[in-house]
């Protein structure tokens, strides 16, 4: 990223074949939608290219960016407050695994469906701490650069989220 910040804007087509997918998982995990996902992915990264003299490089690139996935979403849930998305679990195969579930991956289709379901009940900040620390695979101390608040208040989250999470996929499940 300091490489495209300094000019070399060519940089970003490596930076997106490196991190549209997990950046996709998110905005996934957060919205439920594909489409919209998607056109989301492209938004964070034009803004990675519009805001590029921002990034410092004293920091992690993956927090920086998922700071500016956070302000994307807050952005689209202001323009979109009365439109609500259902998770595509064909979607999700499609744009996650890359493949086609067969006769055992259908139980594991019901079962992500559930788990979408569930992560949907969630509140927002609840949600977006588990996508981040469980889908996203970020450590806590990351997690709380991109939330702005400490690594034990991170831990306390996860660990909240976790219980209505479960007790959402219970409840779904019976």
């Amino acid at each position: 990223m300091l490489r495209v910040k300094a000019g070399d804007v060519d940089r970003m087509g490596l930076l997106f074949e490196r991190y549209h997918r997990p950046l996709f998982g998110f905005l996934y995990h957060m919205l439920g939608h594909a489409d919209t996902s998607q056109d989301l992915v492209q938004n964070v990264f034009y803004r990675m290219l519009k805001y590029r003299h921002t990034f410092t490089g004293e920091g992690e690139f993956r927090t920086w960016m998922y700071h500016l996935a956070r302000n994307v979403l807050a952005d689209h849930a202001k323009k979109n407050r009365h439109a609500r998305h259902h998770a595509d679990v064909d979607d999700l195969a499609e744009h996650l695994g890359g493949g086609s579930p067969a006769d055992a991956g259908l139980e594991r289709a019901q079962e992500v469906a559930t788990l979408h379901q569930a992560l949907a009940r969630l509140s927002p900040d609840h949600r977006e701490v588990l996508v981040l620390s469980r889908f996203q695979e970020m450590k806590y101390g990351e997690i709380a650069q991109v939330l702005g608040t400490t690594e034990g208040a991170v831990k306390v989250r996860v660990h909240r989220a976790m219980n209505e999470l479960k007790t959402a996929y219970l409840r779904i499940e019976n």
